[in-house]
C-alpha cells in the first residue's frame, strides 16, 4: 500500500466520492484539503469531517493542484480542471485498487454496467465467493477496503479513468461502445481510449472479457496483455461464451470438437420467467465469465438468477393497465441506450423522449423506431432534435414536461400499447439526475391511472 501519511493533497468534489476519499487520505494521515466550488457546497466540515481534520474550501474557485503532493479529482471534475498543474493525480478508483487485498473486476461499457455489475455480484455470490459492489454504481470504491472480501465488483465510468496511474484489473470486462460524453471528451476516439484504460496494463494472469459483436468494443479489449474471453449472441466464440436456444454455452480455449471437452451448457429459465424484467443476455453472459474467470462454479452461480432484481429505471415494468404496459427506462441517457430499448419492446408502443443533448446522432434511432412505434412524445431541450431526426415517418406529438408527456401518452395508448420512457438524453434540463426523472414518471403513470381507472379502449 502506498504511503499518504504527511502529504498535502487536494481532493476536487465533495460528492460522495469526494467526501470518502478525503475520509480515507485523512486516515491514512494525510493533509486533506477538499475544494469544490458549488454555491451549494457546506462552507463549514461536519462532525464527521472536523474530527478528521479536513479542511473545507467550498463555494470559491478551486486552489492551484501546484500547491499540493497529490490531487484527487471526483469523476465529475474534468481532466482539463488539474492535469497541466497537478504534480500528480490519481482518483479513488486507483486509490482503491492500490488498498485492496483480493482480486478487483472492472467492468466497463457505454450501456448495461451497472446491471452487469449487480449481476456478477448476485452470481458469485450464488457460487459461494463473497463479492461486493462499488464505483460509478453509487458506492464509492474505497468503502470496499477492509471488508471481508473475495472480490471486488467495481463498475467504473470512462471519467473515472481520466485520472489513472497503474490500475491493473485482474478481471477487465467491457460491454459494448457506443458515442457517448463527447462533451466531455471531445471525441470518440478519446472516449474509446479512456474506456481502454481497463486493459491496457493487464498481462499474465489477467483476464479481458469483450464483446465480440460489438467491433468497437472488441478492439479496446484486444489491446489487454491478458487473455482474451468474448460472449456474443450471434453465434459461438472460440473462447468465452454465447447464447443458444435459451442456454448460455461456456467454451475455454482448447475444448470443443478437437479439444480437451465438451462446451459448458447451461439452461437459462430463469431469463424467459422473469420476462420484460430479464436483464440482457449480454449482460448474463458477460457475469457467466467473470464467474468462470474466477474459478467459480458457473452452474451454481446461474442459480443466482432466479432471484435476481435488475436495477432501477432500466427497462423497469412500472404499470399494467387496462391492456396498456407501462415502461421506466430512464437510464437510457443515449440514443445507443434508447435504440436497444425500442428494439426490445412489442410492436404497436408509444416512445416518450427528450432531454438535454449530448450532441450526439439521432438518425440511427429513427430506424428502430419506425418498426416498433406508433407514436412518438418528445418533451425538453431536445425535442426540436428528436423531431428533425424522425423526419415525418412517424407521428410525433410535442409537449412540454414529462408530465404533460405521460397524460397525452395515456389518452393515446389502446390496449396491447406499451408506453416507454426511454429519453435517449441527459436529463439535466428539468432533473437533477435520470433517477429523478424515472421516478417522476412512475409518479404521474400511478397518478394517471387512479385518475382514469378505465382510460383507454
Amino acid at each position: 500500500m502506498d504511503v499518504y501519511a504527511g502529504q498535502r493533497v487536494l481532493v476536487l468534489g465533495l460528492g460522495r466520492s469526494g467526501r470518502s476519499t478525503a475520509c480515507w487520505l485523512a486516515n491514512q494521515g494525510a493533509r486533506v484539503v477538499v475544494a469544490d466550488e458549488s454555491p451549494a457546497a457546506p462552507r463549514e466540515p461536519d462532525a464527521a469531517l472536523r474530527q478528521a481534520g479536513i479542511e473545507l474550501r467550498t463555494g470559491v474557485p478551486f486552489p492551484d493542484p501546484a500547491d499540493f503532493d497529490l490531487v484527487v479529482p471526483s469523476p465529475g471534475v474534468p481532466r482539463a480542471r488539474w492535469a497541466d498543474r497537478a504534480r500528480r493525480a490519481i482518483g479513488d478508483i486507483e486509490l482503491a485498487w492500490r488498498a485492496l487485498a483480493v482480486p478487483v473486476v472492472a467492468i466497463t461499457g457505454t450501456n448495461g454496467k451497472t446491471t452487469t455489475t449487480a449481476l456478477a455480484v448476485q452470481l458469485l455470490g450464488a457460487a459461494g465467493l463473497r463479492a461486493e459492489a462499488a464505483g460509478n454504481i453509487g458506492r464509492p470504491a474505497l468503502e470496499l477496503v477492509g471488508r471481508p472480501l473475495d472480490v471486488a465488483v467495481l463498475e467504473v465510468s470512462s471519467f473515472q479513468m481520466e485520472a489513472v496511474e497503474s490500475f491493473r484489473p485482474r478481471i477487465a470486462v467491457i460491454l459494448n461502445l457506443a458515442p457517448d460524453h463527447l462533451d466531455r471528451h471531445g471525441s470518440v476516439a478519446a472516449y474509446s481510449d479512456a474506456k481502454a484504460q481497463l486493459f491496457v496494463r493487464q498481462g499474465a494472469g489477467d483476464t479481458a472479457i469483450g464483446n465480440a459483436d460489438d467491433p468497437a468494443a472488441a478492439a479496446i479489449a484486444a489491446r489487454s496483455g491478458g487473455r482474451h474471453w468474448w460472449f456474443r449472441t450471434r453465434g459461438p466464440v472460440a473462447a468465452g461464451a454465447w447464447w443458444d436456444a435459451g442456454q448460455a454455452v461456456l467454451r475455454d480455449a482448447g475444448t470443443g470438437p478437437s479439444g480437451a471437452g465438451a462446451p459448458l451448457r447451461i439452461p437459462l429459465d430463469a431469463l424467459a420467467a422473469a420476462g420484460a424484467a430479464a436483464p440482457p443476455v449480454d449482460d448474463v453472459l458477460a457475469a457467466l465469465l467473470i464467474c468462470r474467470a474466477l474459478g467459480a462454479d458457473v452452474t451454481k452461480a446461474a442459480e443466482g438468477l432466479i432471484d435476481f432484481t435488475p436495477p432501477p429505471h432500466r427497462r423497469e415494468p412500472v404499470a399494467k393497465h387496462d391492456g396498456v404496459t407501462w415502461i421506466d427506462d430512464s437510464k437510457a441517457t443515449n440514443p445507443a441506450a434508447a435504440a436497444l430499448a425500442l428494439a426490445a419492446v412489442p410492436e404497436r408502443a408509444v416512445w416518450l423522449a427528450g432531454g438535454r443533448g449530448k450532441g450526439l446522432d439521432l438518425i440511427p434511432l429513427a430506424d428502430v423506431a419506425t418498426a416498433r412505434v406508433r407514436t412518438c412524445i418528445f418533451f425538453g431541450e431536445e425535442a426540436d432534435a428528436l423531431t428533425a431526426a424522425i423526419a415525418g415517418r412517424i407521428p410525433v406529438q410535442r409537449v412540454a414536461d414529462l408530465e404533460a408527456a405521460v397524460a397525452l401518452a395515456g389518452r393515446l395508448a389502446q390496449r396491447g400499447d406499451t408506453v416507454l420512457l426511454s429519453p435517449a438524453c441527459a436529463s439535466f434540463d428539468q432533473f437533477r439526475n435520470y433517477e429523478e426523472r424515472g421516478e417522476r414518471f412512475r409518479a404521474a403513470v400511478h397518478a394517471w391511472i387512479a385518475a382514469h381507472p378505465e382510460a383507454t379502449g
